[in-house]
């Protein structure tokens, strides 16, 4: 397999799939990624996706591929992934698993949202990713190879929760005005880019969250209680558009609830965290 972006997610894929004796090679973005990569004993490639189409003549046996790079911080379009695109080989058919966002849904106003509800992303970062979608089912439509895209909730594990906004008391907004948020334990969301690759059929989207939807200020309180920080200052959403970042606000202005009922059903999962409390119980070190 071919892991491009091999980052948090990707490392574990990659180390997965080493255990089970598969072959993995990795693409990212920069000499030292690769060498650290290297270092632990996966074959990595650094390409800069932003100025170069990657020479993969070396990589034509590596059919599966993960998707998992983010598009670049600015603009409406995803050119790393025509790029990526452009270098896989011609004569052959490759499958592609791309994570993508829920972003692509824009505000649903709280509703519950399956695969079904079209998409209407509302902010440059779900415009750049629905870009890739589209880039992705134009590549299959030209009988390229398959094609299967993760519409990601928010990820959360070790080293992978608020712990410095909460050190830092950046303020949060009172639980009724938070919007619905939705979640996916890190670990979890590597079971199912593995299951989206092996059982997925072609050309579906898949939501993928835990399935327990809850609010911003739940989840910040949560963490700060279970690490024993204080609770994030409360400010009114008027507050906020003054005081929080854009991308923090950008945030905030969506409110959906996912359904992942098609995610289980078909890839045939079983989520090791299936809500936020299990989950974060989990992410507590005995030496944090």
């Amino acid at each position: 397999m071919l892991i491009v972006g091999c980052g948090d997610v990707g490392r574990k894929i990659a180390v997965r799939a080493r255990h089970r004796g598969d072959a993995v090679h990795c693409l990212v973005s920069s000499h030292a990624s690769a060498a650290r990569l290297r270092d632990n004993n996966l074959p990595a490639l650094a390409v800069n996706l932003d100025e170069e189409t990657p020479a993969l003549d070396d990589l034509r046996n590596r059919e599966q591929v993960f998707y998992l790079a983010p598009p670049p911080p600015s603009g409406t379009g995803d050119p790393r992934m025509r790029r990526l695109l452009d270098g896989l080989a011609h004569d052959r058919r490759y499958r592609i698993v791309y994570i993508s966002t829920t972003g692509v849904y824009g505000d649903c106003d709280g509703a519950w949202v399956d695969e079904r509800r079209p998409v209407n992303p509302q902010v440059d970062r779900a415009r750049r990713r629905h870009d890739a979608e589209q880039q992705l089912r134009a590549w299959r439509s030209h009988g390229r190879g398959e094609v299967v895209v993760l519409r990601v909730a928010g990820i959360y594990g070790p080293g992978k929760l608020p712990l410095a906004r909460l050190k830092n008391n950046v303020p949060m907004i009172a639980a009724h005005e938070a919007p619905w948020t939705n979640r996916i334990h890190i670990d979890d969301l590597v079971t199912v880019c593995e299951a989206a690759m092996l059982r997925a059929r072609d050309g579906e989207t898949y939501n993928v969250s835990d399935g327990n939807p809850g609010n911003m200020r739940d989840y910040f309180d949560r963490v700060a209680d279970l690490y024993g920080l204080p609770r994030a200052p409360t400010i009114s959403l008027s507050e906020a558009r003054a005081s929080l970042s854009p991308g923090m606000l950008s945030y905030l202005g969506e409110s959906r609830r996912l359904d992942n009922r098609k995610m289980l059903d078909q890839l045939g999962v079983t989520l090791r965290y299936p809500d936020l409390a299990q989950g974060l119980a989990a992410c507590r070190q005995p030496d944090q």
